[in-house]
């Protein structure tokens, strides 16, 4: 039975569980002529609560346990030898999976039966054509070892489901049924509703903190095997990226640093400006009418794919700065360049300054308008030397905000700045960022444990000290605007 199914007939108890729980409240309560402590519908949402929550825990916490356990078990039957040189015992599992899938696809188009199955072994039978007829291809032949894994894998997978479908649909319907028993006028429905209600509340929220302590933790973990076997010294202070996947590499993340910066500060020149005057504009100066037009019209940016400014900045802003820009000044050949790259990005920051800006200026006192004006200001007086002012500490939080935007970019640089890795001044030239090397570290069929892909979880972390930092920073300066006239 698929988790799909599982879920759906929970929900139908869950349903059913909610309607007879409130019959069975107002039936007791006219028999007995007691009232009700609760509203009737609190008696048919502990019904469903009983029967919905628990299983769905269950459930979820299953379908995270089970894999490990089967991996751990199937791993230890795959000897070192079975191991292509170069690889990795996580590439020879990524085949165990497949495979047993594939399996479940031959069985389920009737090509075998189980005995046949049972007794099938990979150098008797030419697994890689029965595995192709129903879509998995293998790029090698199969050894006997991972065979017999696979269908080990795969029974345990089925065995395992069963018993999950069995365990979550028995708990669902016996709490559904006990918590139905349990129905009576005096019972405090409302407050076992309210208890659910908030420990989910809770539970949502301890999921997203133990979600960001898993992201925290994998990446110090990593990087902690990459300064293992790679010098952290030459990470942090040397001015050469030159990965080599068969050794000899030179790791230095400077380059990288020095791009992402670079591109970062392109960018804001161009967005800080324009959507600071867009949102002095809307707040100070346009009406009604215009605001409810010009301000939608600019958040249209921030809904725009990514790939979409990059293909711009690939196809007609790289080429033209090329062709009139950097050509006849003798600055450089290529369409690719930090400048094409920040100003592309800085098209699309320019509603996280505006937006934010705007309602930061929004949010100034009138009072504090109104007595420049009894002073004798005008009104761009008032803006520069009190408006302004007074929201300035809001303003360089959203502008942090973008800058962090922008340091976390990735398409934009690959198709607008290249991959080039270089500590350069010229704008006109090539140069990548951090996110663009992650990327291109952990991409293809590379050994796991290499420094060189390592590396990219080293490169993750300390993107994402800085960005946290920078997040932090805005917020603090946020907060302590609102403190100011809350």
């Amino acid at each position: 039975m698929s988790v799909g199914i599982i879920i759906l007939v929970v929900a139908v108890f869950a349903a059913l569980g909610y309607v007879i729980g409130q019959r069975r409240a107002l039936s007791l309560s006219a028999s007995t002529g007691k009232k009700l402590h609760s509203l009737p519908g609190y008696y048919g949402q502990t019904v469903a609560l009983f029967a919905a929550i628990p299983s769905l825990v269950v459930l979820v916490v299953w379908l995270f346990v089970q894999p490990a356990i089967i991996e751990g078990r199937v791993s230890g039957m795959i000897p070192d030898s079975a191991i292509p040189d170069g690889g990795a015992r996580s590439l020879v599992m990524a085949d165990v999976r497949r495979i047993a899938d594939g399996l479940d696809a031959v069985l389920a188009r009737g090509k075998l039966d189980e005995s046949q199955l049972s007794a099938m072994r990979a150098d008797q039978t030419n697994v890689r054509s029965l595995l192709a007829e129903v879509g998995v291809a293998l790029g090698s032949e199969v050894p006997n070892e991972v065979f017999e894994a696979a269908k080990v894998y795969r029974l345990g997978s089925a065995t395992g489901n069963a018993a999950m479908a069995v365990l979550v649909l028995a708990l669902s319907a016996g709490l559904a049924f006990w918590s139905y028993r349990r129905i009576a006028p005096d019972l405090r429905a409302r407050a076992i509703s309210e208890s659910f209600v908030k420990s989910l509340l809770i539970a949502a929220s301890t999921v997203a903190i133990l979600t960001t302590i898993g992201i925290v933790a994998s990446l110090v973990f990593e990087t902690y095997s990459f300064f293992k076997i790679y010098p952290a010294s030459e990470f942090f202070f040397s001015t050469v990226w030159n990965p080599q996947f068969r050794g000899g590499s030179e790791l230095g993340i400077l380059p990288l640093l020095w791009g992402t910066f670079y591109i970062s500060m392109v960018a804001l020149i161009v967005a800080v400006p324009l959507g600071l005057m867009i949102a002095i504009y809307l707040a100070e100066y346009a009406g009604p009418t215009a605001r409810s037009v010009v301000k939608p019209a600019i958040e249209v940016l921030a809904g725009i794919p990514t790939i979409v400014y990059g293909l711009f900045a690939l196809v007609t802003l790289g080429p033209f700065l090329r062709d009139w820009v950097a050509q006849p000044l003798g600055v450089g050949t290529s369409s690719s360049s930090v400048l094409t790259a920040g100003i592309v990005m800085g098209i699309m920051i320019i509603p996280f300054v505006s937006s934010l800006s705007d309602d930061i200026i929004n949010a100034v006192p009138q009072a504090l308008r109104d007595g420049a004006y009894a002073l004798g200001a005008t009104k761009s007086e008032t803006i520069k030397q009190v408006v302004l002012p007074a929201a300035l500490p809001g303003i360089v939080g959203a502008i942090l905000l973008a800058a962090s935007r922008a340091i976390g970019e990735t398409m934009i640089v690959v198709l607008g700045a290249g991959a080039s890795a270089k500590l350069s001044l010229n704008p006109f030239e090539a140069m990548t960022t951090v996110t663009v090397k992650i990327v291109s570290q952990l991409t293809g069929d590379t050994e796991f444990a290499s420094p060189e892909t390592l590396v990219a979880f080293a490169l993750g972390l300390t993107l994402f000290v800085l960005t946290l930092g920078l997040n932090v920073l805005a917020l603090y300066i946020v907060r302590k605007y609102r403190e100011q006239y809350e």
